[in-house]
């Protein structure tokens, strides 16, 4: 059975082990204060780098060990994670609406709407996206609204280029004709008939963007640009962990394997559910 038809039943792989994997990850993130085993600042120099519970020298509650600081590692994780799925649904769902929105414009009504559109885009993308994002940062200041703020300022180009090209090619079908001897509108037709044969490509793409967007937060918080409080990220704690290397590899390994984990499953779970809603497959 290939991959198209399994979607069409249901039966995805991908789409459950994605999913699942960001169920758990966001209801962890959610219920951080009654999940986490420890407060995520509390420092005690008495237990810095202990190690996870199956090596030896491990405490009982510090399941993944402990940082430089004696900060326990599980903890921190927990609520690194409601900073990424706050970036990541708040900076991708703001950069979908816009670049939608003027991707399904330029590429339906075309002509003079076009060109300008496609100008920008042109101009937007001219700049390499990560330098744009610490620009921004930097200039804005270091917050979480900041950050939310030049992803979606800097990504929308990612979905304008995609729904573009989809709302052209939508607008030369025999249904969007029939639209127009029926009687529709132009804005009526690109809502009603060409907006809902795009959905697929946008769920696909903002599954993928809230991915980049969870990157883009670990990279800025990886160089201290980030949110301007002690809350852990994953980023800063990838950051401090490859400072420690040698003597707690697991500071440094375990928020790579779910920042990593995560991403992957973004863009798993938004192609899954292309494959399942997209009406050309179905």
């Amino acid at each position: 059975m290939d991959e198209a038809r399994i979607a069409r039943r249901g039966l995805s792989p991908r789409l459950w082990l994605a999913g699942g994997w960001l169920l758990l990850a966001l209801l962890a993130a959610i219920f951080a204060p009654l999940i986490a085993p420890q407060d995520p600042l509390a420092q005690d120099l008495m237990l810095e780098r202990l190690p996870p519970f199956w090596l030896d020298g491990a405490e009982p509650g510090y399941w993944l060990g402990t940082d430089s600081l004696g900060r326990d590692l599980l903890s921190r994780l927990i609520f690194g994670g409601r900073i990424a799925f706050i970036v990541a649904f708040a900076a991708a769902t703001s950069a979908c609406l816009i670049g939608s929105a003027l991707g399904l414009i330029a590429g339906y009504f075309g002509g003079w709407a076009d060109r300008i559109i496609s100008r920008v885009v042109d101009v937007w993308m001219a700049f390499p996206p990560v330098l744009f994002a610490i620009l921004l940062v930097a200039v804005l200041g270091t917050s979480l609204s900041s950050v939310i703020l030049a992803i979606a300022i800097i990504d929308w180009t990612r979905f304008c280029r995609v729904i573009r090209a989809e709302a052209m090619s939508q607008a030369r079908m025999d249904y969007v004709e029939s639209a127009r001897i029926a009687g529709y509108g132009r804005t009526g037709i690109m809502l009603r008939e060409v907006l809902p044969n795009v959905l697929p490509s946008v769920v696909a793409l903002l599954s993928l963007e809230m991915g980049i967007a969870v990157i883009v937060e670990a990279i800025l918080s990886f160089v201290n640009l980030s949110i301007s409080t002690d809350d852990p990220t994953w980023g800063s704690i990838i950051a401090e962990g490859r400072l420690s290397i040698h003597q707690a590899w697991w500071v440094l390994v375990f928020p790579l394997i779910t920042l990593i984990l995560t991403v992957l499953s973004f863009s798993q779970f938004g192609e899954a559910l292309k494959a399942r809603f997209d009406p050309v497959l179905r």
